[in-house]
């Protein structure tokens, strides 16, 4: 079944709506990205409306961490500590923004949302 972003079939008081038109493929979902830790750096990259592109991210072990002082370094990721969004993503070892990571300069926290932006970006703890 298609997963749909159009309003409920049902009204608040049970009635039913009754759709004038079918779904449009602007309209269905997508399926989660689920951004993993993993050595291989997998894009997936979706035609969107107007022939542009939206890189999601899968899978990564490398992070831009921002210092106080301005300066970006790019590091490996070892594991991933916490993420408030979810508690069980962490042991499947899924990234999202929010998500606290082990690295080799210390704990990041990932402020971008790697399934939409298609890049990992986090500052230190």
């Amino acid at each position: 079944m298609a997963r749909s972003q159009l309003r409920s079939k049902r009204k608040a008081s049970g009635g039913r709506y009754h759709a004038a038109r079918s779904k449009k493929k602007s309209e269905l979902a997508g399926y989660q990205a689920n951004t993993r830790l993993d050595e291989n750096n997998k894009v997936r990259v979706t035609r969107t409306v107007g022939g542009n592109a939206k890189r999601s991210l899968l899978s990564s072990d490398k992070v831009n961490v921002s210092g106080a002082k301005g300066k970006t370094e790019v590091t490996s990721i070892t594991n991933v500590v916490e993420n408030p969004a979810n508690p069980h993503l962490v042991r499947r070892n899924i990234i999202t923004k929010g998500a606290i990571v082990e690295t080799k300069l210390g704990k990041v926290k990932i402020t971008s949302r790697p399934g939409q932006e298609g890049v990992l970006n986090g500052i230190r703890v």
